[in-house]
């Protein structure tokens, strides 16, 4: 009996051992609808949505938000919101949505990532703020059910990619004014925002001529020039920032990094800033070591465990 005994203490230490040694499957756990109710800066469009099957997205009408569950062996209470990029034209879903998704969620960050409208004068009374009003929305739905998912209100990120970074700075920006409806006042501020090879100014000098034209059209105001050019926008109580960039990049210049962190510093915002010599744009598809700094970053600021 004893020698029994003893085989079962091996038996169950070694499945122990198994299972806490066992990868952590990361799939998406929920699709829901961004919004509860009716979208709003919408009109009726036959527009449909392609792409499903290369994971590059165009056509959007009914945006959604995808949950991928943090590791539980990691979970810090950190949440992220992943906003692909595109130009304003298209929405990289796979390879700037999902991959990034799994890649947090094993850290032990809740990963979120926005399938938002593409700006559109067929679907959108005013083009201009519909993917800012994506964008808060999904902010506002994953604090308002913060305690559903496991995730601390106060630890709510947002990364973004191109002109996906452009959105992300835009929502880390304009947050003290609401786009959407907000009833119970929930609090729209990121509490930290990373940007990769990101689009910040709307300004001639400094954008991207797809992003610039998509989002404003080809002949804007200087008013929403100025409003979107989001390193105007910098305040003291812009969330602290994570800027990677590749010097060489020649779709987006390296110069949207370089002032936003300028604008992010002289105001004494926390700021970190990774430039690669080389890489492109896109470099994430070429440097696969890429989120370590990232998560360095992140572990520095206690919002992941390791």
């Amino acid at each position: 009996m004893k020698r029994f005994n003893s085989i079962n203490k091996v038996i169950w230490a070694a499945s122990a051992v198994w299972l806490l040694a066992a990868p952590f499957a990361v799939v998406a756990q929920e699709i829901m609808p961004l919004y509860p109710g009716a979208i709003p800066n919408a009109k009726a469009s036959d527009l449909q949505e392609t792409g499903a099957t290369t994971g590059v997205l165009k056509g959007i009408t009914k945006p959604t938000l995808e949950y991928y569950k943090p590791n539980p062996a990691k979970a810090s209470g950190t949440a992220v919101v992943i906003i692909p990029g595109g130009g304003y034209g298209v929405v990289v879903y796979q390879g700037e949505g999902i991959n990034i998704a799994k890649a947090f969620a094993e850290k032990g960050v809740a990963a979120f990532i926005l399938k938002y409208r593409l700006p559109s004068d067929a679907i959108m009374p005013d083009k201009k703020i519909g993917p800012l009003q994506d964008a808060q929305q999904a902010i506002k739905l994953v604090r308002e059910n913060a305690e559903k998912w496991g995730v601390d209100k106060s630890r709510i990120g947002v990364i973004g990619f191109s002109a996906g970074g452009h959105l992300a700075s835009t929502v880390a920006t304009h947050f003290e004014k609401s786009y959407i409806e907000n009833s119970q006042n929930t609090s729209l501020r990121p509490d930290f925002q990373m940007l990769v090879y990101p689009v910040i100014s709307m300004q001639d000098s400094l954008t991207h001529g797809g992003s610039h034209d998509n989002l404003l059209g080809k002949n804007p105001s200087r008013a929403d020039v100025e409003l979107f050019s989001n390193e105007l926008q910098v305040r003291a109580n812009t969330p602290p920032t994570y800027l990677t960039h590749a010097a060489d990049d020649k779709l987006v210049d390296v110069d949207n990094s370089i002032v936003y962190f300028e604008k992010l510093r002289h105001l004494k915002v926390p700021v970190e800033m990774h430039i690669y010599p080389k890489g492109d744009h896109g470099f994430i598809f070429r440097h696969p070591g890429w989120m370590d700094p990232l998560f360095a970053w992140m572990k520095q600021n206690n919002w992941i465990k390791e």
